[in-house]
């Protein structure tokens, strides 16, 4: 026997079933103030029950607004993105706006696709973690659209969109200028990849520390590789087969430093011990790795909540300023990667 097709259950419905008026129903799903929680719940129950989906796609078209935003992000396995998605979500919860994540693996393609999609949905503004070489006609795309875009971390040449990052040039000499205070003369700069304008501004921080130390810059200890454990891991071994290796490491960001020490340890050598580590953007891990890490803090917790934030003054007409660039001082934290060896064994 065939069966019918099943009905699509309305608002209206859901407010019959409750004993409230569609006004109230609709007022009790989006969260307003003036509702009971009596009423509120009554309605959740029996939107249960008649088994309602809200369509909000349907509701951002009436009402003009979203109550959701897009996030793209290179990837989530690098805890620093976890932290940046932890100051976005807190922030976003205060306004009650849903966030939808996608990953874009430094991937034109895949970027391309999840902000088509998150424009088909009509989300109300997208935070981008931008891939390298974004094609201009996306970025086209977006403006047209209208909706607000704030950037993290890698900004775009046009300087079209609202940008939130730090110092990475202040970052680079920071780290390096305190490796040189420590007596260390041979210092490599591993990780990251010279398309990134972050790997590009610490690199020259870190050859404005020699200069101004007087110090000749080895460019063979220059080494690019993906900005990953398993890549710090890998460029350690590397530089550990010199004939002469270096006796500190800057790294491009906490997670390479993390996989170099791994691979020092591996090789019966002590980080800061019998070689000087230091990393960039002092990731949870960092604080409880051993021996702890001597990192630059990016602070990306509250990049990603100042991000939130100003999106959501966009989303809300708050604010009518041209893009800003919001630009954060980074901040050297000194822990036990770094040490002389007769501070670790007198």
């Amino acid at each position: 026997m065939k069966q019918d097709k099943p009905t699509h259950v309305t608002l209206l419905q859901v407010a019959k079933h409750a004993g409230v008026s569609r006004s109230t129903a609709s007022l009790a799903l989006r969260g307003g103030r003036y509702v009971s929680a009596e009423t509120r719940e009554k309605v959740f129950e029996s939107m249960r029950e008649l088994g309602y989906v809200y369509d909000r796609s349907a509701a951002s078209l009436r009402s003009k607004s979203s109550s959701s935003v897009g996030l793209v992000f290179a990837d989530l396995d690098n805890p620093f993105y976890t932290a940046l998605l932890i100051g976005i979500n807190e922030q976003l919860n205060k306004y009650n706006i849903t966030p939808l994540l996608g990953t874009t693996f430094e991937s034109c393609a895949i970027q391309e696709r999840l902000i088509s999609t998150m424009l088909e949905y009509r989300v109300g503004g997208i935070i981008l973690f931008a891939v390298p070489d974004t094609p201009k006609d996306l970025i086209n795309r977006i403006k047209q659209v209208g909706i607000p875009v704030v950037l993290i971390n890698r900004n775009f040449p046009e300087r079209s969109f609202d940008y939130i990052g730090i110092d990475d040039l202040a970052a680079g000499q920071i780290a390096t200028e305190h490796l040189i205070e420590k007596g260390h003369r041979q210092i490599a700069f591993i990780g990251g990849f010279s398309k990134l304008s972050s790997w590009r501004e610490r690199k020259q921080g870190y050859i404005n520390a020699h200069t101004k130390a007087g110090l000749d810059i080895d460019h063979t200890l220059i080494i690019e590789g993906a900005a990953t454990r398993e890549s710090g891991y890998e460029l350690m071994e590397k530089i550990l087969n010199f004939q002469t290796p270096p006796t500190a490491v800057f790294c491009y960001n906490d997670i390479v430093a993390i996989g170099a020490m791994m691979k020092l340890k591996e090789r019966g050598l002590e980080p800061g011990y019998d070689m000087a580590i230091l990393g960039v953007d002092d990731i949870p891990e960092a604080s409880i790795f051993t021996p702890k890490l001597t990192t630059v803090s990016s602070f990306p917790m509250l990049r990603g909540a100042r991000a939130a934030s100003l999106l959501y003054q966009r989303m809300e007409g708050l604010t009518n300023e041209p893009p800003q660039s919001i630009i954060i001082q980074p901040e050297l934290i000194i822990r036990e990667s770094c040490s002389y060896k007769d501070e670790i064994h007198p």
